[in-house]
């Protein structure tokens, strides 16, 4: 083979290797928010593209670690904080990660061609034992999918390999039309980790779908709140179309901090203040922030001002404020527009 051959060989493998990796941020390169640890709270704290979930009588952290399994890189770190060693049935802790539905149309859902997808990550806990994860299925009908998996050595990295079959559990939920992911901005998909779970949501059967979404986990799974001394380090999160896994897909922080700025951004540096551009008209002046990413619909914005606005217009492309004062206008933004 020729040198130009081999070239063109290389680069066509590139490319079809490439944004195969339908989870933003999976290698936990982005914090926008914060880095150091904070309590999780029903919401987006630290890591780019990670909803922290807590809902026991205890609670835990998530931060920023540089413990990784191949020493170069980032995890997400969770460190229980308050302990709860006896859950009840509605209570539950666990990481979620969303995916657009618009970005899952190649998955063929909702048809006898649906595709099967593989999820592979890095995993390490002090507590051993059965974990679970969950896909969960929203739009037309709503289906859960439930996998077991073992952390067997203690405080040591794991990968750990899922493949997800549409008909898994003998089940043709996916493959008829109530599986059908819309194609809209919405979320299509929910990837969950469990850290624990009350019996609410124990009944799921392991590489079973089921039409009972609160599904998430079967009886098996550890109470990973159940002590102070519990983390849980997870770390190169992949899910992709097919049945085997394939390396990380390593994305430049460039292109990954603008596809977590779909759905959060913030003026600035970490939010400091920015200057936008003005247009001043004897008392009816305009400042407009234009987003560097498109956002994935109009955000909820928060601000501060120099100067308050009588009027705030917002688009997923910029958020736009009218004053009437002559001084100059600063202003400190977060725009979030997260699943």
């Amino acid at each position: 083979m020729s040198k130009a051959a081999e070239l063109a060989a290389l680069i066509g493998s590139q490319t079809a290797l490439s944004n195969r990796n339908l989870i933003i941020n999976g290698d936990m390169q982005c914090w926008q928010r914060a880095t150091s640890a904070t309590a999780a709270a029903n919401g987006y704290s630290t890591v780019d593209r990670w909803y922290m979930t807590e809902n026991t009588d205890g609670a835990y952290t998530t931060e920023r670690s540089t413990d990784h399994p191949f020493s170069s890189g980032y995890s997400l770190k969770c460190q229980v904080t308050t302990a709860d060693t006896s859950l009840s049935a509605a209570q539950s802790a666990f990481l979620d990660h969303y995916i657009e539905a618009q970005n899952l149309q190649h998955l063929n859902y909702g048809t006898s061609n649906a595709k099967s997808l593989t999820l592979s990550f890095w995993v390490k806990s002090n507590k051993t034992g059965t974990y679970t994860i969950s896909l969960y299925k929203q739009d037309s009908t709503a289906y859960m999918y439930t996998k077991e998996y073992t952390i067997s050595s203690a405080n040591t990295w794991e990968k750990k390999i899922i493949t997800i079959s549409p008909t898994a559990g003998s089940t043709s939920f996916i493959t008829s039309s109530g599986g059908a992911i819309a194609n809209d901005n919405g979320s299509g998909l929910g990837l969950s980790h469990g850290l624990a779970w009350g019996s609410n949501f124990t009944g799921g059967t392991s590489d079973s779908w089921s039409s009972t979404v609160a599904n998430y986990s079967t009886t098996n799974h550890v109470n990973w709140m159940d002590s102070t001394a519990n983390n849980f380090y997870l770390a190169q999160v992949q899910l992709e179309v097919g049945e085997q896994a394939t390396p990380f897909e390593h994305r430049s922080i460039g292109d990954e901090l603008a596809r977590c700025e779909r759905y959060y951004q913030l003026s600035g540096t970490n939010g400091s203040n920015f200057f936008v551009s003005t247009n001043y008209n004897s008392g009816n002046n305009w400042a407009t922030c234009e987003f560097r990413t498109v956002m994935r619909t109009s955000p909820s914005v928060t601000a501060t001002y120099s100067n308050s606005p009588s009027n705030t217009h917002i688009s997923d492309r910029a958020v736009s404020w009218q004053w009437t004062s002559t001084s100059t206008f600063a202003v400190n933004v977060k725009a979030d527009a997260e699943l």
